[in-house]
């Protein structure tokens, strides 16, 4: 069994920050990646932040700058430092890890439940 946890979503005035927080347990022997994603009313589910196991980062142009993806490796966790916070940015927001169950087993992906962010202006 594979959990993974968001928290740390709201409501937020534009121009405010949050962070995201998403912690990984269970049948984990190693994680690849992991990332951010969101998904707004009537649009599809967009990659946001993704950083690899090696530190690599990417980000969406539209946040670049804005916000920043960090990981904490020894405890599976990823964090979504969101600044400069816009209306457009309202949507769930949902975690992705990319992850293999054993040392033989072949990379499988979860998602979380998704935390919701909305953005007032």
């Amino acid at each position: 069994q594979v959990q993974v946890v968001e928290s740390g979503g709201g409501l937020v005035q534009a121009g405010g920050s949050l962070r995201l927080s998403c912690a990984a347990s269970g049948s984990i022997f190693s994680s690849s990646a992991m990332g951010w994603y969101r998904q707004a009313p009537g649009k599809q589910r967009e990659l946001v932040a993704r950083i690899t196991r090696g530190g690599g980062t990417n980000y969406a142009d539209s946040v670049r700058g804005r916000f920043s993806i960090s990981r904490d490796y020894a405890k599976n966790t990823v964090y979504l430092q969101m600044n400069s916070l816009k209306p457009e940015d309202t949507a769930i927001y949902y975690c992705n890890l990319v992850f293999r169950r054993t040392i033989v087993s072949g990379e499988d992906d979860y998602w979380g439940q998704g935390t919701q962010v909305t953005v007032f202006s």
